[in-house]
């Protein structure tokens, strides 16, 4: 799926921007974004720096958003389910985290696994009920610090067997 959409994006648009719209896509994220950022000819440091700032920047959209969104979907037969499901899966992760909160949110985020990143994150911070500017933060710092382990991760696997 990735590769699909590796290649239709950069046919269309540079590595950099194409890097940087698959960091603000879910389940991409950065954690996607920056080892395809490579395969596009980017060094690492500048497909990690590129998604950091993708997927930093769609928290505070999402923070905003998900709550009326969640509301109006959860109205509609068709995605009811789905929200409900992602919903109770988002309170399982971060139920290991609650006693946490804020420590919590940022693990949730900042471990780079699937289904752990920012999108997963302000759905936790939402039904946590932990405030906008607590939690906008403290998932940056989550994007931040998955960033890092994902760039040092590509770098080594690029140094490794693709540099000679």
């Amino acid at each position: 799926m990735f590769d699909a959409l590796s290649t239709l994006l950069s046919e269309v648009f540079s590595p950099s921007i194409s890097v940087f719209l698959i960091s603000m896509m879910p389940i991409a994220e950065l954690r996607g974004a920056i080892p395809i950022g490579v395969t596009l000819g980017l060094t690492p440091m500048n497909a990690a720096i590129i998604a950091i700032i993708g997927n930093s920047i769609i928290v505070p959209i999402l923070l905003l958003i998900i709550t009326p969104l969640f509301t109006r979907f959860k109205k509609l037969k068709a995605f009811r389910g789905f929200f409900t499901r992602y919903e109770e899966r988002a309170a399982r992760k971060i139920g290991h985290y609650r006693e946490y909160r804020l420590i919590g949110l940022f693990l949730l985020v900042a471990i780079p696994l699937p289904m752990t990143g920012a999108y997963t994150g302000c759905v936790a911070a939402v039904i946590t009920k932990i405030s906008f500017k607590r939690a906008a933060p403290a998932i940056i710092a989550g994007v931040m610090t998955a960033g890092c382990i994902v760039y040092f991760l590509t770098d080594i696997v690029h140094t490794t067997w693709f540099v000679h």
